[in-house]
């Protein structure tokens, strides 16, 4: 199975992301999503999870949702310090017990093992800005094991 994760469009879907996410599963957008016609347009692709971002104001999305797939399960949220867990967060975390924790917000890729779980950051995918760097990922579930995949934009 293949999942599709992307952060921090920020309103701008880029013209890649259609192509570069043909093939997988599901996709989990992990937060300012900034407009929600982007929602739409990943349909197009495949089944979509969406969590607010601390710039998506007015819009209807969970803070936080948990989605079960090919046996792992996956909490998304947008602010996450995966070395220092907000109390609020900790408690969500205890309770899901979650395989993974995709996030965005710093608009770095991110890919480590802490306590043991899986935190994912797929980087920042909005408009290019003067040399930011910009990118989504694939996240590979085989034999049990979740494998990142960075793309670069």
């Amino acid at each position: 199975m293949k999942i599709g994760i992307i952060s921090d469009t920020h309103g701008f879907l880029d013209p890649r992301v259609e192509k570069l996410f043909k093939g997988v599963d599901h996709i989990l957008h992990a937060g300012d999503i900034g407009d929600p016609i982007i929602e739409l347009e990943l349909k197009f692709i495949a089944p979509v999870t969406v969590v607010l971002g601390n710039t998506d104001t007015g819009l209807h999305f969970p803070l936080t949702a948990v989605q079960t797939l090919a046996g792992k399960k996956f909490l998304a949220h947008h602010i996450v310090n995966p070395h220092a867990l907000l109390p609020e967060l900790a408690s969500r975390v205890a309770r899901e017990k979650p395989d993974a924790i995709i996030f965005g917000h710093t608009h770095k890729a991110f890919a480590e093992t802490v306590d043991g779980i899986f935190f994912f950051n797929p980087g920042y995918a909005g408009k290019p800005k003067l040399g930011a760097e910009r990118s989504v990922a694939i996240l590979h579930l085989e034999s049990g094991d979740i494998r990142p995949q960075f793309i670069n934009l």
